[in-house]
């Protein structure tokens, strides 16, 4: 199985208020780490051995090695 840690991910905030959150690796998966973005502003992620996953709520796109995705809401 492909390991994505080390990868990063570019979020950029379409409207104010844009909440990326990171989630935890293990049994039980967590919040551990939030940021708000206001309209314009670029969030440069890492997936780690602490990070499995990253939410994303607001409007927003989204640059991965895979492509781009643009948030519906």
């Amino acid at each position: 199985m492909e390991s994505n840690q080390g990868e990063y991910i570019v979020v950029k905030a379409k409207d104010q208020g844009v909440v990326v959150i990171g989630l935890t690796r293990g049994t039980d998966t967590k919040f551990h780490h939030t940021e708000k973005l206001d309209r314009g502003e670029v969030l440069i992620a890492q997936f780690t051995e602490h990070t499995s996953a990253i939410k994303i709520r607001g409007k927003a796109t989204i640059i991965t090695k895979y492509g781009t995705v643009e948030t519906d809401t």
